[in-house]
Order: structure tokens, then sequence, then C-alpha cells
């Protein structure tokens, strides 16, 4: 774990697959060492990351595999797009639904 991932104090992870779920998932939620795991897990498996503490908040209110409530959409639309342009393949299925 790298100094960066030492100072993380919450992290959420999301799934979200069109053809399976009308929205995002959580799928994964912690604070202290549990959030700087998620983090490090999420690098080693080249899965992108995007720092949002706003986001991380309103996601500490949920369960995780809850959906994510109507009042996130514009936050999570957000990660939609940034995920998008880094992953074409993903974007490119989220295009077609």
């Amino acid at each position: 774990m790298d100094e960066d991932e030492k100072k993380i104090t919450r992290a959420a992870a999301l799934s979200y697959d069109p053809e399976e779920n009308e929205v995002p998932i959580l799928s994964a939620f912690g604070e202290g060492y549990i959030a700087q795991k998620i983090v490090s897990v999420a690098r080693e498996s080249g899965v992108p990351i995007l720092p949002d503490p706003t986001l991380s908040s309103m996601l500490s209110k949920i369960s995780v595999g809850d959906e994510i409530s109507p009042d996130m959409y514009e936050a999570v639309a957000k990660v939609l797009v940034f995920v998008s342009e880094i992953d074409r393949a993903y974007g490119e299925k989220f295009r077609q639904k």
C-alpha cells in the first residue's frame, strides 16, 4: 500500500451492467483500512478510480448490494462517463442500452 492510499479515509465501489441492472449497485464500501484496501485492490485489478468525497459520503448512507437512489443519479452518471472514457468497450456497451 503506497502513501497516497494510506491517506484515504473512505472508499466505495459501484457495479453496473446495463444488461442486468437498471441502475448501479453499491458493491463495496469502507472507511479507514477497509477503504485503503478497496482502492488498493481496484488499482491492482486495473479498475478506474475517481476520487469524489461527496459521492462517497452519499454512498455511505446505503448498504452494500443496494441500488443507488435517484438523488445520486447525477453524481453517479459522472462516474459512468469517466469510466466509459477510460474503457471504450464499457462505453460502447453503455451507449447501446
